[in-house]
């Protein structure tokens, strides 16, 4: 068993996201039980959402961005809610807190550092340290080897599926955000150290998990579960708590089981205005109970009666549907009895815990893995991708159909059956691959100390 002189301290360096910071500190969780001392940095903004959630053995370091422009104040040093206008200001400033990172660096000497995608820079500090440094990818196995095997300049063994792909619309419309993200997973992974930590499942995607590791030939991928704050389906548990979230579970309270659709298209894309009353329309045509949790960029003053079709909200009144602009306890909306599905993005995180609480999916992606997950998501069975036009534009009747079939109607009852098996399976997962990495990281710290120090 391994005592206190051989607890090693590890540097997590997530990306300036909730959505990245939070499965960071899921995964310090699981090395702090086994013995490691875990420091998890980024901004204070990022760093706030997740205090309360704090255990022993894990301690927050604030990376504060000095050279911000007076347009990025820190409470928009996060990706999340920045509109396409600031968030080119927020990666700026990020690349350059380099000098800010090497100071924090230097005084903790970690005998190892964990780090996200973005950015690159972090890998050859650590290495001027002589610090091995590990990739931990919070996307999932399917996306990753897709946009790796795009990049590999060698011959690649054919990709395991035909039903995960990118249209070309999707890649035209999307190719310089594409692009940079497709040279990040290259790079991350290529120089991770022995090597690379994935947030997934077996059960989810083994053959995803196995492709990869073919195309990765000299780097260990291995896959450390779900990594989410709640899968509980007791729905007086979850994340924060804030005064409104009472409300959203007594409306939820009043309708009968698996009536009701709950919509989140995350917090840092946008939908455009024809886009939003299209898939306002929908929901009305679907005549399904609904929450939709509505958020728009930082800095620009709309409210959702404005941003909805006009009489939608006195339409769908009643108790039929609840509009709530911006924060929404998800995990505690997901796990509530009367949750038949959920229209969702299909960022990472949200498929898994929609799949937790056994939530049938029906997919709205928007950008970088999300066409990617949706895809998985229908070859699963557990879900439908909601079909757009040839420029990627959403379509009333389409929305409708496809939230009726996954909650509703007879055809659908095997998707809905196939999430609640998914269900099972995620909670079920064993800790196999999760005690190979935790061994993998001890392997890599020993030799940090034996040849470094």
């Amino acid at each position: 068993m391994a005592n206190e002189e051989t607890r090693f301290r590890v540097l997590m360096f997530p990306m300036l996201s909730y959505g990245h910071v939070s499965p960071f500190l899921e995964l310090a969780k699981i090395l702090s039980q086994k013995n490691f001392f875990l420091y998890v940095c980024s901004t204070p903004i990022n760093l706030n959402s997740i205090k309360k959630r704090l255990i022993p053995s894990i301690e927050l370091v604030e990376l504060q961005l000095s050279s911000s422009p007076p347009e990025l104040p820190p409470h928009y040093h996060t990706s999340n809610g920045l509109g396409g206008h600031l968030l080119p200001a927020l990666l700026k400033s990020f690349e350059m807190s380099k000098p800010e990172f090497t100071i924090i660096l230097e005084k903790l000497n970690p005998d190892l550092i964990i780090y996200d995608i973005f950015p690159p820079w972090i890998i050859d500090l650590a290495f001027s340290y002589h610090i091995p440094a590990v990739h931990f990818m919070c996307a999932g196995a399917a996306s990753s080897s897709f946009f790796y095997s795009s990049v590999k300049n060698s011959s690649v063994p054919q990709f395991p599926s035909s039903g995960i792909f990118l249209k070309d619309s999707e890649v035209n419309k999307r190719k310089n955000a594409l692009g940079e993200i497709k040279s990040a997973i290259f790079t991350s992974f290529e120089r991770s150290c022995d090597i690379v930590l994935i947030k997934s499942c077996r059960d989810m995607e083994g053959k995803y998990i196995d492709h990869f590791h073919s195309i990765l030939t000299n780097k260990k991928i291995i896959s450390m579960g779900p990594l989410t704050e709640e899968l509980d389906n007791n729905n007086n548990k979850g994340g924060d708590l804030e005064e409104d979230a009472d409300i959203i579970l007594q409306w939820l309270d009043k309708k009968d089981k698996a009536s009701t659709i709950y919509l989140s298209l995350g917090s840092e894309s946008f939908l455009s205005k024809k886009d939003m009353e299209e898939l306002a329309h929908g929901i009305e045509l679907s005549n399904v109970n609904f929450i939709w949790a509505i958020r728009f960029p930082k800095g620009e003053e709309i409210k959702a009666e404005v941003a909805l079709p006009k009489g939608f909200l006195e339409r769908v009144g009643g108790g039929r549907g609840l509009v709530v602009e911006g924060w929404a306890p998800q995990t505690r909306i997901l796990g509530h009895s009367s949750i038949g599905g959920f229209v969702s993005h299909c960022g990472w995180a949200s498929v898994i815990e929609s799949l937790g609480f056994g939530v049938p999916i029906v997919g709205i992606p928007m950008n970088f893995d999300q066409p990617i997950n949706a895809r998985l998501v229908v070859e699963l069975g557990a879900g439908l991708e909601v079909l757009k036009d040839e420029n990627l534009e959403l379509e009333r009747k389409e929305v409708a159909r496809v939230i009726r079939e996954v909650v509703i109607e007879k055809s659908g009852e095997e998707i809905r059956k196939k999430a609640r098996e998914m269900s099972e399976k995620i909670r079920l997962k064993g800790d196999e691959e999760i005690d190979d990495g935790v061994e993998e990281l001890r392997k890599i710290c020993h030799k940090k100390n034996k040849f470094w120090t």
